[in-house]
């Protein structure tokens, strides 16, 4: 089985991250059965668990990236990809080969086929990131929870650390509870006995994670927290607190408060992890050179465009707060295509604070994706001058002609728009170098 036939072997299995609205009916049985008859090579893990409705994957990455840098042979499993499916997989600290990916899809496809199995194609590619991480022996696996927590395919394994960066309204019709009810599906992950840490701890959810009985539990704001943090070139400078070190003057080349908040909680993981502080070179090695794709990523300085995959209310709210902080005042143009089931006028209302001179609404590249008109409805409902394009590499074209080297081009709204907007950068520049 080669990279393409890999791929196609994966397509032939219902994917829920392309079609999925709200989430009902979720079940462990068929990822239970499916990693039983690999001989339950989840068992062998140790493994960091991370869930929460914004930041895990950055958190994930962080952490990834310490406890390598500190020596330990660590995987890393992450969902949904920007450019190439092999994201999803890191091992050693580099993103996995087409090879070792074809290779592991073919040694998981044999299980389904022999037991005749219906796994989804989330739970396929989990069991991929299982059977990798055991078969190479890593000291530790970090893996990111794909939807809530006590029914997603990543939680066959149990943890050794539990970790909760947040709670917000996705996957939710939000109705009243909606809080307390996102939050007891989010404790799932939580084993008994086990290690919990709280990125960011509402009080008015934290009785349903003591519920689980995780021991102990470290909370942001009282056990680690960011003490300091300055903007830099480049990122920001950062003063944390940890729960067993003070770490200081940290350079961190990603923007925002919730990065650096990220940071911290990553820090405080990789402590809790290795039953101690880290040292400053380590720090300094693991998050100097750090790069997470469609997190506040710049892609071009002259006009500076910037992508994220802000896709709810509290990531829009994010992204709006760090661009007004970060960049300087110039015109905006916003590049927006959403996924049902998120909220357009939410997002909208949100982004609508960065004051852009023009929204380009687009239909993202899935299933699920907004109908443009509704989005242009929506943004001319809330005063914003608005035009549509087909998708997001035409919008991001229409952006570059219409702007200049000052502007700021700034595309969001969903993961699946990035990949779309980088290959249309690329081509423009390349147009443009030409001439």
């Amino acid at each position: 089985m080669n990279f393409r036939e890999a791929l196609q072997y994966l397509d032939r299995f219902i994917n829920r991250e392309a079609t999925a609205g709200r989430i009902h009916g979720l079940s462990l049985a068929a990822m239970s059965q499916l990693v039983e008859c690999m001989g339950e090579p989840h068992k062998d893990l140790r493994a960091i668990h991370v869930t929460g409705t914004n930041g895990k994957g950055s958190v994930v990455s962080m952490t990834e990236s310490l406890l390598s840098s500190k020596g330990l042979r660590v995987g890393s499993y992450m969902s949904p990809h920007v450019d190439t499916i092999r994201e999803r997989f890191t091992l050693a600290g580099s993103q996995i080969t087409e090879e070792v990916f074809s290779e592991i899809i073919f040694d998981v496809s044999r299980y389904v086929e022999n037991y005749e199995l219906e796994p989804s194609y989330f739970e396929l590619l989990t069991a991929a990131a299982i059977l990798l991480f055991s078969n190479e022996g890593v000291d530790a696996a970090v893996v990111e929870v794909g939807i809530l927590g006590r029914f997603d395919a990543t939680n066959v394994l149990d943890g050794e650390i539990a970790v909760i960066t947040n709670i917000g309204k996705d996957h939710t019709d939000g109705s009243e509870g909606w809080r307390r009810s996102i939050a007891a599906e989010k404790a799932g992950i939580i084993v008994e006995g086990k290690p919990l840490l709280l990125g960011n701890a509402e009080e008015d959810v934290v009785d349903l994670f003591v519920s689980e009985n995780p021991e102990p539990i470290f909370q942001y704001g009282k056990d680690f927290l960011v003490e300091d943090a300055l903007p830099a070139v480049g990122g920001q400078v950062v003063n944390v607190k940890g729960i067993f070190g003070q770490y200081e003057e940290i350079f961190l080349p990603l923007y925002g408060k919730r990065q650096a908040q990220n940071a911290a909680l990553s820090l405080a993981t990789a402590e809790v992890f290795l039953e101690g502080p880290l040292p400053e070179e380590v720090v300094e090695s693991a998050f100097g050179e750090l790069l997470i794709p469609g997190r506040l990523e710049i892609l071009s300085r002259r006009p500076v465009i910037l992508v994220d995959g802000a896709h709810n209310k509290d990531s829009a709210s994010h992204l709006a707060e760090t661009i007004n902080d970060v960049f300087p005042e110039s015109r905006r143009i916003l590049i927006l295509g959403i996924l049902e089931p998120h909220s357009p006028e939410e997002i909208f209302t949100e982004l609508k604070g960065i004051s852009p001179e023009l929204v380009i609404v687009c239909a993202a590249p899935s299933p699920r994706a907004i109908d443009p008109n509704e989005l242009e409805e929506v943004a001319m409902r809330l005063g914003l001058d608005v035009e549509r394009a087909e998708n997001p590499y035409e919008a991001t074209l229409k952006a570059l002609r219409i702007g200049d080297e000052e502007d700021l081009i700034v595309a969001a709204g969903s993961f699946y728009n990035i990949s779309e907007v980088r290959r249309a950068v690329e081509d423009f520049q390349t147009a443009t170098s030409e001439i």
